[in-house]
């Protein structure tokens, strides 16, 4: 049994640049061009699990925790965009596309450490999900809200709400700088190299403290996008989340090598 068959080849990692973005998000368009039924389609999905999420909070009658739950719910974009990365990695190389191969690697990743990363992602929503309910009874107690409506003017108007929603907005923050250091390289790398997970999210904390600027303007730009594809009833999720996860997959392409 040769060397390469025991040990996965050596990643090597570059600083990013503010033209590398550009670049990504270029390709990410042309590739959503390229393929628009692919992209459409995971969008679409993405935007759908997020009305759904929605639908139960206001039939179990949470409807103060939509905003939180909905902000909540792009942390899992990373995960919904293994699909795209696919479609992008067999563009790249001149493969076919066709729906049996393309959802037959999602599928495929339970297997793999992939879905590790998964785990890592959803325990991240749950936190999140945590940390709001923690604020919202030391801050309101344990007010109960009979509309959303009537949420929003206690935490618009009063100074504990004001609170609430300050350091909800800080400690989910912090939440998600934690969670793009992640995951900004590591599940592109794990659809793409055998790694293990722990090393892959090791990669992607390395790529972005190598270029700390340009990788939290990423995030940023990343965050703003999702937010406001979700106003219009998530609809904007349907371009936007194509759009960038093809574009998460050529920066990490650009960002990263491998040596035998």
């Amino acid at each position: 049994m040769t060397d390469d068959a025991i040990y996965p080849p050596r990643i090597n990692v570059r600083a990013a640049t503010v033209g590398d973005i550009r670049n990504a998000l270029a390709a990410g368009w042309r590739d959503f061009r390229d393929a628009p039924v692919f992209g459409l389609f995971f969008g679409g999905f993405f935007a759908l699990g997020g009305l759904s999420i929605l639908a139960m909070a206001w039939a179990l009658n949470l409807s103060y925790l939509a905003y939180p739950t909905a902000v909540g719910f792009s942390l899992i974009g990373p995960f919904a965009a293994v699909g795209l990365y696919e479609v992008s990695r067999r563009l790249s190389s001149g493969e076919p596309l066709n729906w049996k191969d393309i959802l037959g690697v999602i599928v495929a990743q339970r297997r793999r450490e992939l879905g590790w990363m998964a785990f890592v992602t959803m325990f991240m929503l749950i936190m999140w999900m945590y940390q709001v309910r923690v604020l919202l009874a030391i801050f309101l107690g344990f007010q109960s809200f009979t509309s959303f409506e009537g949420f929003l003017e206690v935490i618009l108007t009063t100074t504990d709400g004001l609170m609430f929603l300050g350091l909800g907005h800080i400690f989910g923050a912090v939440l998600a700088l934690i969670l793009f250091s992640a995951t900004a390289i590591s599940f592109p790398l794990l659809l793409d190299q055998e790694h293990d997970f722990i090393t892959a999210m090791i990669t992607s904390f390395k790529a972005v403290t190598m270029s700390p600027a340009v990788m939290i303007g990423w995030a940023a730009a990343i965050g703003v996008t999702l937010y406001l594809s979700m106003i219009p009833a998530f609809l904007g999720l349907i371009v936007a989340l194509p759009v960038l996860g093809h574009a998460t997959w050529h920066l990490y392409k650009s960002l990263v090598s491998f040596e035998a």
